[in-house]
């Protein structure tokens, strides 16, 4: 009797022991089927993180590029402005010193091609001697073989002008003085440059 007692409890201890040892492996193949989800959930972690690193990387790359090339395009442009302030600084200068027989000349044709009527008045710059009454009546026998009225006269009043001339009908002004002229030719040449430099 008492040995049969001894063979259930080890009949049992036994059963007890191939149960742990069954619920331990699966334990165990449960763990690590668990750690190679893990492990190729923290590869695949990590494949995206070194992935957004790269990227980040190199949108950092492309903004600083960027950026160094806005700057380039800046300072080029700065450089082009300052040549052109140069340039025309020195443009306005060499018209104003022509010599007397071309600058009447340029003025003359200038003034044939802004009158709009050939009824306008010539006001000059306090300093201007060169254009004339006689500058005038040549320009105003220019415009009668233009069909238009040949009838300018010099105002009697001076403006501060540092070259060329303001035909006045009126309340309408046509400024021909040197000044906007060069920046009119500065501006065309300003949005050319704007052209070649952001194309």
């Amino acid at each position: 009797m008492q040995m049969q007692a001894e063979q259930v409890i080890e009949k049992i201890l036994s059963d007890a022991r191939a149960e742990a040892a069954k619920i331990a492996k699966e334990a165990a193949d449960k763990a690590g089927a668990e750690r190679a989800t893990l492990d190729a959930q923290l590869a695949d972690y990590r494949k995206q993180t070194e992935s957004l690193v790269a990227k980040a990387a190199e949108d950092e790359k492309s903004h600083i590029l960027a950026q160094a090339r806005m700057e380039a395009a800046k300072a080029y442009l700065a450089e082009k402005a300052s040549i052109l302030d140069e340039v025309f600084a020195r443009a306005k200068q060499r018209l104003a010193e022509l010599p007397d027989n071309e600058y009447r000349e340029l003025m003359a044709r200038l003034m044939a091609e802004a009158a709009e009527t050939g009824d306008e008045e010539v006001v000059i710059g306090a300093n201007e001697h060169r254009i004339d009454q006689n500058l005038i009546n040549d320009v105003n026998g220019r415009l009668a073989g233009q069909s238009k009225k040949g009838n300018l006269r010099l105002a009697s009043d001076r403006h501060h002008l540092a070259g060329g001339f303001v035909l006045r009908r009126g309340k309408i002004k046509t400024n021909v003085s040197l000044g906007p002229l060069v920046d009119q030719a500065r501006t065309a040449l300003e949005i050319e440059l704007a052209k070649e430099l952001f194309a």
